[in-house]
Order: structure tokens, then C-alpha cells, then sequence
């Protein structure tokens, strides 16, 4: 049964959300219904999934990353997992891993911010680690929030899925008055429908193509839909979106047909790189030549266990130094780690790794700013 439940976790916590806690609740009856019912969807899912990835890009539409059925990653040494590896990885080597994480415990500390300094900031440049990927960025009196999610859960119900282990490290109600909202793609942990319904209609919320949609789902008319490159302004500052190699997908038959980013925003005297979630690529350094350097460099550090898996799409901290370093940034910020479980390392172990790095290449300590949840830094 534990294998099962296991097996059962890692399927949906690869589809961003999960059912282990409902199995454990459940009667036995129940979980069998449950597994046989989670069962059927992974083979109609890795079905479609082969469908969706034997697209191939339309000659008739430009850039490559468009295909006749979404969006894919164009860039050489790509490497999508197939079944078998994803089958390997919940069965064998994810489910160990569970094994060996259950009685590990953690101490994160979220440091007291009443958003006080934030309401009254009208005009200096500063960035507020609320968890995971969400940030506040207050630049030239602008307030941006970067994937906003307040939800105790990373999933489409809140009774079940990865759960928070930290608080949001600002109370929603805290909040100054969120002028944009900027998203990088659809995935529960990154587009959290219950945040952007108590944000409302009044920000402007600028998003790659297609998500626009699930927007208009949530009763949001105010956004602006860009491709990678494309450019829009909002009072002076200019938002970017850029490269990323990633995927998408909020459910089990729509991989792929919404476009994943980074972004970059620029104001008149400062810049700031946001990530979002990414594997290595080399459009880093494309991005780098055209809007660096970055004052601030936003880079996820965490979810990156097992690489043989994980590596396609999601940074190691180790990469992300080398991102870093790509951008041209003079600060770097790690986001998409200490908040929800979502891969094989442990939760702390990300700034762990990355400050190992950063001591082997002999780089400036204070240029590499490992927040605590809630904690607000000025330039």
C-alpha cells in the first residue's frame, strides 16, 4: 500500500498537485478506487503526452518555439523524459526518497515584515521574498507581484496537494496596492487562481501567450498576452518577456498549449531579471547581451533532484550560479525553494549547495542575497 501511495504522490506532484494525503485518509476501498481511477489518467496522459510532443513546428508561423498544437523548447540538447523515465522516477527512485524525507523536519525563519515600510514606499527600489516565487518588487512607486501565491496548497483543491511549509511572508492583507502582476506560466505552484481572484481586476497583469485564457477564467479582463522578446510599458517601466526552457500544463491533456517565460523589467534607473522556472539554456546569455546587466537577478534554485530527471527543466543551484553569471547580474536572489516540496532534495538543501558553489568560484558573498521569507531588501 505505502508503495502505491507513493507512486500515487509522484504522478500528480509531477502534474502539480497531489492526492497522497486523501489516500491516507481514505478506507481501503477508497484508495483502491483512487489508485485504479490515477492509474487510468497516467496512460491517457502519457499518451496524449507523446501526441502533444510529436508536434512539430508550423513553417508557417515564427519563432520555432510555436508548433501547430502549443509552444516547445527550441533550443539544442533539449532532452524530453519519456514515460519510462518518469515511470522509473515515482516508482523507484522518488519513492525512496520519500522514504528517507519523512521524519525530516525544518526550521525556517520568517522574518516579522507588517508590510508597514511597504505601504509607505513610494518611490525606492526594493525586493520582498514572500515564498517560493512570489515577489515584491517596488520600483520608481510600481508595485509588481511575481507568480503570486497565498494558497496553503499548490494545487486545484485545497484538501489536498504539496502543502506550505512556511507562511506566506507577507499577509496578503498587508499588501501595499499591487499596481502588476507578472506570471511565467500556468503551473499551480506559479498560478494560483485563489490569489489572482482576491487580487482582483484592478492590476495589470502581463503574461505569456495563451494564459490570457485561464485568466478570463478567473473573471481578469485587465492583461496583456507577450512572446518571448515582445515588450510592453506600463508608467515608464518596461516589461520583457524572455526564453525559458520549461513546459506547461494545468491539467492532464493540456501540456504545452500555453508559452512558459522569464521576465524582465525594466525602469528608467534600474533593472531586474525574474526567471520564473527554468532548466539551463543558453538563451541566458542572449539575455544577458540584450537587458543586462541586472540589478537584481531572480533565479529558482530549488526542485532540481533527481538531475537525470529534473534536469531538463529546472535549475540546479549550481547552474543558477552559472545563469547568474550569464545575465550579467549584480545581485543574485533565489527563488522556487524553502516552500513547497515538490522534487527529491530536501527543502533547505538549495542555499546549502549554493553557497558551496559560490565559495568553489570564488565569488563575492554579498552579491548573492538568500532571503528569508518575508525579509525586504533596499538598493
Amino acid at each position: 500500500m505505502e508503495i502505491f501511495c507513493s507512486y500515487i504522490k509522484m504522478v500528480v506532484s509531477y502534474s502539480n498537485y497531489s492526492i497522497i494525503e486523501c489516500i491516507k485518509q481514505s478506507g481501503k476501498r477508497t484508495a483502491m478506487k483512487i489508485i485504479i481511477l490515477a492509474a487510468f489518467l497516467l496512460c491517457t496522459v502519457f499518451t496524449g503526452h507523446s501526441l502533444l510532443n510529436s508536434s512539430h513546428p508550423d513553417k508557417n508561423k515564427n519563432p520555432p518555439h510555436h508548433t501547430d498544437k502549443g509552444f516547445v523548447n527550441p533550443y539544442p540538447g533539449f532532452e524530453e523524459k519519456s514515460f519510462g523515465d518518469f515511470l522509473y522516477w515515482i516508482l523507484f527512485d522518488r519513492a525512496r526518497n520519500s522514504n528517507d524525507k519523512k521524519n525530516r523536519t525544518y526550521d525556517f525563519i520568517r522574518v516579522k515584515n507588517d508590510g508597514k515600510a511597504l505601504r509607505e514606499n513610494t518611490g525606492s527600489f526594493s525586493v520582498t521574498w514572500i515564498g517560493h516565487s512570489t515577489l515584491l518588487i517596488q520600483i520608481a512607486g510600481v508595485n509588481i507581484l511575481t507568480d503570486p501565491i497565498w494558497s496553503e496548497r499548490s494545487s486545484p483543491f485545497q484538501f489536498i496537494g504539496p502543502k506550505r511549509f512556511v507562511k506566506p511572508g507577507v499577509r496578503f492583507e498587508d499588501l501595499p496596492e499591487i499596481h502588476v502582476v507578472i506570471i511565467s506560466h500556468d503551473h499551480y505552484d506559479h498560478f494560483d487562481e485563489n490569489t489572482i481572484r482576491r487580487l482582483g481586476n484592478a492590476p495589470l497583469y502581463i503574461v505569456p501567450l495563451k494564459v490570457g485564457k485561464l485568466l478570463e477564467d478567473s473573471d481578469i479582463t485587465n492583461y496583456r498576452e507577450l512572446d518571448w522578446w515582445g515588450s510592453t510599458t506600463y508608467r515608464g517601466i518596461d516589461f520583457i518577456a524572455t526564453p525559458a526552457q520549461h513546459f506547461s500544463g494545468r491539467s492532464l491533456f493540456n501540456r504545452n498549449e500555453t508559452l512558459w517565460s522569464g521576465w524582465v523589467i525594466r525602469g528608467k534607473k534600474h533593472r531586474v531579471y525574474f526567471a520564473g522556472d527554468t532548466g539551463y539554456f543558453p538563451g541566458f546569455k542572449e539575455i544577458g547581451e540584450r537587458y543586462g546587466p541586472f540589478d537584481i537577478a531572480a533565479i529558482p534554485v530549488g526542485a532540481y533532484m533527481p538531475r537525470w530527471f529534473m534536469g531538463p527543466v529546472h535549475l540546479s543551484p549550481e547552474e543558477a550560479v552559472q545563469a547568474f553569471l550569464d545575465v550579467k547580474g549584480k545581485k543574485f536572489l533565489p527563488i522556487h525553494w524553502g516552500t513547497f516540496d515538490l522534487a527529491n532534495e530536501a527543502l533547505d538543501d538549495p542555499p546549502k549547495v549554493l553557497i558551496g558553489e559560490i565559495v568553489h568560484r570564488m565569488l563575492p558573498v554579498e552579491n548573492f542575497w538568500i532571503l528569508k521569507h518575508g525579509e525586504t531588501r533596499n538598493l
